[in-house]
């Protein structure tokens, strides 16, 4: 009889670590999976922030790039418009001046066939 009270003791006894063992197995799963789902929200969360984070920059750095692009257009469509206001008075001045000197050389030649003749 104490022998069976024995056996049936130490039955029990591994049938207790066994049912032990698999609560421990099963919380170490929940513990895991618990992991995985906290990593996988920090995770998603810093993704998401550093890609706003990015478009912003991105954003600021395109506004900034066109902002100069743009004030390089003005520049040069301003200077083109200077150049061309130069040369049209250079021109106009010019036409005037040839026009003057045109005038110059008729009175002149007027005046040498006067003492020629």
């Amino acid at each position: 009889m104490k022998e069976n009270a024995v056996i049936m003791i130490i039955s029990i006894t591994i049938i207790v670590l066994n049912m032990m063992m698999i609560i421990v197995q099963a919380i170490k799963n929940v513990i895991t999976i618990a992991g995985i789902t906290v990593v996988t929200t920090v995770t998603i969360t810093m993704v998401t922030t550093v890609a706003g984070i990015m478009v912003d920059i991105t954003t600021a750095i395109m506004v900034d790039i066109m902002a100069d692009i743009m004030m390089a257009g003005i520049t040069m469509v301003t200077t083109a418009a200077g150049i061309t206001a130069v040369v049209k008075n250079v021109t106009a001045g010019a036409g005037f001046f040839n026009t003057g000197a045109l005038n110059h050389q008729k009175e002149l030649k007027e005046l040498s066939s006067f003492f020629v003749s």
